[in-house]
């Protein structure tokens, strides 16, 4: 608990906790918007989705690049400032008459480009603040609060919708990125300065970064189950409140109630991590874990009214704490295995992959569900998310207990000459 002493993580950490259920208040009246107010279909629904992840595949190997060279900080300030004003023009558009399909759509594009920045910002921020031993416990601690909003969030997001209106629950989403602002402007404590490297043409940089992910097969197979998994899993949680309200008959305050039982597995999971790394190692708890999701989201499509609600939450609450646990070490194992001055491109480059299948796969569902019905398809891309998880069972990490910690030269290939970027090195950070 030696994180809580530090005033500057409980900043970091309680605007980040705010954001998080802004976020999840979203996720269900963004959709119920869509739906009740703009009496938009499944195809619709899963294009806004589409939409908040499409930047990911625009920008994210360029955002990538570019947050390697500057503080970590004055882009966190950014993205939150425009996510608010953006949030904000939702309902006051709408409490005006003038909100469309094409207004809420930009808005889940410029606040998914948003959200691109401060992803790669954060995940450099943490081991630029706090030491390496250090990390495994404050995304842990972060990743357990998002849980706690995954209960929260929707559960208040069905009572306002249900209540207040849908709109309203933007009004709450906007207030969240100003409180992360917030947060993030009280920090006392200065960041460790970017490892100063030359400074090159940004494609070259681009390909640098590519070629050591390319070459590493633990980030290699992490990016191909990524991209596997998250096609399957958006497919199916893109149209979880249009299955919910029109298949199984729910009403909007039970979808939030509904909703919220994916936060209950992960609050546990999330402050489970170093007990479950210390008795059975950090690589077979990752590897039982992403294949574990995969075979519990089995349950949701079985999903009937009455008892057979618990179905779905079951499911849902399954999938989030296996998936929890799974990010908290993939996360960690990043942020300490990687070169500092390649970090934002490694990542980026993975998230251009893991988070590029996301558009993909919420275009996909609702093609489906537009030609074969909403219980289908959920079927379909639950089960092809169980058999995601065979590519982490055969991958490298099979047979390993923990993690390495550092590449070895036998793992990495060093860059060829004609990428010019900065060599990268092969010691672990401290």
């Amino acid at each position: 608990m030696s994180l809580f002493r530090d005033g500057d993580f409980r900043r970091l950490w309680g605007g980040l906790t705010v954001s998080k259920l802004g976020t999840s208040v979203a996720s269900v009246v963004t959709p119920l918007i869509a739906v009740q107010v703009l009496d938009a279909g499944a195809f619709t629904v899963s294009l806004l989705t589409a939409a908040a992840w499409l930047p990911w595949l625009l920008i994210g190997l360029p955002a990538g690049a570019w947050v390697d060279r500057m503080a970590k900080r004055p882009v966190l300030l950014t993205a939150d400032a425009a996510s608010a004003l953006l949030v904000a023009s939702v309902p006051v558009t709408a409490w005006l008459g003038r909100l469309t399909v094409a207004h809420l759509l930009a808005v889940a594009l410029l606040t998914g480009v948003a959200s691109v920045f401060f992803e790669i910002a954060y995940t450099g921020y943490l081991p630029a603040m706090f030491q390496a031993g250090d990390l495994v416990q404050a995304n842990s601690l972060a990743h357990g609060s998002e849980s706690a909003t995954q209960i929260a969030g929707p559960a208040l997001g069905g009572a306002l919708a249900a209540v207040a209106g849908a709109v309203t629950g933007l009004v709450i989403d906007a207030a969240s990125f100003a409180a992360s602002f917030l947060g993030l402007l009280l920090i006392r404590r200065s960041e460790r300065p970017v490892a100063h490297v030359p400074r090159q043409d940004i494609t070259r940089e681009i390909l640098a970064g590519v070629h050591w992910l390319v070459h590493d097969p633990y980030l290699r197979n992490l990016m191909s189950h990524g991209a596997a998994a998250n096609l399957a899993l958006t497919g199916y949680t893109a149209l979880n409140v249009v299955f919910l309200v029109r298949d199984v008959g729910v009403g909007t305050g039970t979808v939030g109630l509904l909703l919220s039982a994916s936060g209950l597995g992960g609050v546990a999971a999330a402050f489970a991590v170093p007990l479950l790394v210390r008795r059975h190692g950090a690589a077979r708890t990752m590897r039982w874990c992403k294949a574990g999701a995969g075979f519990s989201a089995l349950l949701i499509p079985c999903t009937t009214a009455g008892w057979g609600l618990a179905l779905f939450a079951a499911g849902t609450a399954l999938v989030a704490a296996l998936v929890v646990v799974a990010n908290v070490i993939t996360g960690s194992f990043r942020q300490t295995y990687v070169p500092p001055e390649f970090l934002g491109r490694v990542l980026t480059g993975m998230q251009f992959v893991n988070y590029g299948t996301i558009p993909l796969g919420a275009v996909l569902g609702g093609m489906l569900a537009t030609a074969y019905g909403n219980r289908l398809t959920v079927a379909v891309m639950a089960g092809t998310y169980a058999l995601s998880g065979l590519i982490i069972l055969l991958g490298p990490f099979r047979g390993r207990r923990d993690l390495p910690a550092s590449p070895t030269s036998e793992e990495r290939v060093p860059p060829p000459s004609t990428v010019h970027g900065p060599r990268p090195t092969t010691e672990a950070r401290s």
